[in-house]
């Protein structure tokens, strides 16, 4: 064969081999889906199955890399995937069908928008052709889940369906994460097409910078070195940007020692145990770290968003101070509050940065400052604002959750909460001294999270003791996921503060509405522990306080779910607290954590 007849040959045979190679790459919508979803790296999706989808489960029946956790409701498969995601730095991945199934979604997909919880939803859709018509559980799920996700699609080609999924998972976890959704109609799965691989998805139209200005970032480092009463402000921004933001955080507060507080959403970024810790700050937040946020000369905001349960009312919040704020997310910056210093960039990078600057000048603090404002801090903690006293035998709910930190705090810990009252408690009197460790609702607020949120953190970590702190009532809204545990073996312990009560309702009730309880008394309630028997779990009751540690080392004990009913006081309120419209140096406190304690309701204003 002559020379150039055989190079003529190779370019034949590559043509054959490429076009064989494309030929082996056809495959139906729904095969498509599960490979883009092994490309993705996913190994869990939580779901539920139908008619609109039932082409792509049956492509996850014939599988064995992906595993599929059957929910029991479809909110609750948003919330065990945000729970997931919270707990592992991963997108979670929900697949649900069409109509009430999307519809079902709404609330989980808004709860991750607030949170900034990286999630994808796949949905089901009615064929093409039947789109507009009113067909059987057809919904413009589109245009419902437009305003609580950051982007959604409605794919109408098979050939486009691989590139949107790659599209929609760099979306999700680029910059500021978030839920997005894929909305598939049952044609377009039933199709073939190509298979796109990931490294051809089109990316390269949103890229969010995560450099922060430099001159903005000298800028801050100036007011640190100058500081005389300084905070970091950390929210769950922090948590988001990885493990490399915590650490550099986390050098940041010891080298500078500057006092340090968080968000709800943020605890766990910096160790609850360390010495620059405050606490939580905002409505129920603590003392200390509300008066140091009021009284600051100097706070350096770090992936938070100004939410108006920290702020309070705005005009009067931190009104002596410089403020920066560093994110990445551009529309959060001077959305609520002025920031003097505005960063623009991902929290590791920044961070970085900082630091790098802030040692090549010197590491310079105002340290005659920082000891007279370390002085007051120290002021403000010895009123022990967390301060109760267990003296009779109604458990008091602190008492509850101080005893379950002492008795777990040495296990490979994950928490969730419901929302309310226990949810706060929890926030207060459970320490986290890692990220990821703390997962709760904090933007919507949503009663029924913790339970799912639990089931998905324990699908993640199923070694790991995973408890979720609960409410009765909240509980209640998503019971339905014990079949969802109990299916899959899955440990998990639902701590449950019952006071018979919508505590935070009947709370508010009580301080603004004359103590006209309207409709905040639990009735009918059922027996907790002969539920967790009908569900084929292990359920405990307590109502004494001298058996409250033995029934959580029983709760921990148990190789498998576990409902604990936790009798508390009826009555109890969640203090400290800033009521509506204070500011916060204006804050109610327990009576047992002032001497001044004046007025009734076991509260006093300080």
């Amino acid at each position: 064969m002559r020379p150039q007849d055989r190079g003529l040959f190779y370019v034949r045979i590559q043509r054959v081999e490429t076009e064989f190679e494309n030929m082996s790459r056809q495959m139906t919508g729904a095969k498509m889906i599960v490979e883009c979803l092994k490309d993705q790296g996913v190994d869990t999706i939580f779901g539920y199955p139908g008619g609109a989808v039932l082409p792509i489960y049956d492509e996850v029946f014939q599988q064995n890399a992906i595993q599929h956790i059957l929910v029991r409701h479809e909110q609750a498969a948003v919330h065990a995937a945000e729970g997931y995601a919270r707990s592992t730095g991963k997108p979670g991945v929900v697949l649900v069908t069409s109509g009430p199934g999307a519809t079902n979604a709404v609330t989980g997909l808004t709860d991750a928008l607030l949170d900034s919880i990286p999630i994808v939803v796949l949905t089901g859709q009615v064929p093409t052709f039947m789109i507009g018509n009113d067909a059987f559980q057809e919904a413009d799920t589109v245009g419902i889940t437009r305003p609580c996700t950051k982007h959604n699609w409605l794919v109408k080609e098979t050939a486009a369906l691989s590139e949107t999924i790659h599209e929609a998972f760099h979306v999700a976890t680029t910059g500021r994460p978030g839920p997005v959704l894929i909305d598939i109609p049952k044609d377009v799965q039933f199709a073939s097409a190509a298979y796109t691989p990931i490294k051809k998805a089109r990316v390269s139209h949103y890229q969010p910078p995560v450099k922060g200005d430099m001159a903005s970032i000298e800028e801050l480092v100036a007011a640190i070195e100058t500081a005389k009463r300084p905070v970091f402000y950390t929210g769950g921004g922090v948590i988001n940007s990885g493990p490399a933001a915590s650490q550099l955080l986390r050098e940041l507060v010891e080298a500078t020692d500057f006092p340090i507080t968080s968000t709800l959403m943020g605890l766990g970024a910096y160790p609850g145990s360390g010495k620059n810790w405050l606490g939580m700050l905002g409505m129920h937040g603590l003392y200390e770290a509300n008066l140091a946020m009021h009284g600051c000369d100097l706070m350096i905001n770090i992936g938070a968003r100004f939410d108006d349960r920290i702020t309070g009312v705005v005009d009067a919040f931190s009104p002596g101070s410089k403020k920066a704020h560093i994110d990445i997310d551009p529309s959060s910056i001077n959305k609520v509050i002025h920031a003097d210093i505005p960063i623009v960039g991902d929290v590791a990078h920044v961070l970085e940065d900082v630091l790098k600057v802030w040692k090549s000048r010197g590491r310079k603090t105002d340290k005659s400052g920082l000891q007279e404002w370390w002085a007051k801090i120290d002021d403000w903690r010895s009123v022990d604002c967390l301060k109760f006293e267990q003296v009779s035998q109604v458990i008091r709910p602190q008492h509850a959750l101080s005893r379950l930190e002492y008795l777990t705090k040495d296990h490979d810990r994950y928490i969730t909460t419901e929302v309310g009252q226990h949810q706060m408690w929890a926030a207060q009197y459970l320490n986290f001294d890692d990220p990821n460790r703390w997962m709760t609702s904090g933007g919507l607020g949503t009663m029924g999270y913790g339970f799912p949120a639990s089931v998905g953190v324990q699908v993640a970590h199923r070694d790991s003791l995973v408890i979720n702190v609960a409410g009765e009532a909240s509980w209640l809204m998503n019971m339905q996921e014990m079949g969802t545990a109990v299916q899959f073996k899955l440990p998990v312990k639902q701590f449950i503060l019952n006071n018979e009560r919508l505590g935070m309702v009947r709370q508010w009730q009580e301080l603004l509405h004359g103590e006209r309880y309207s409709h905040s008394w639990s009735e009918a309630l059922p027996d907790f522990v002969k539920l967790a028997e009908a569900f084929g779990a292990k359920g405990i009751r307590v109502d004494h306080a001298d058996d409250l540690d033995e029934a959580i080392k029983e709760m921990i004990a148990y190789d498998g779910p576990v409902i604990m009913d936790c009798l508390v006081e009826k009555h109890e309120n969640c203090l400290p607290m800033i009521p509506s419209g204070a500011p916060h140096n204006e804050m109610l406190l327990s009576e047992s954590s002032t001497k001044d304690a004046i007025g009734s309701k076991g509260a006093v204003f300080v």
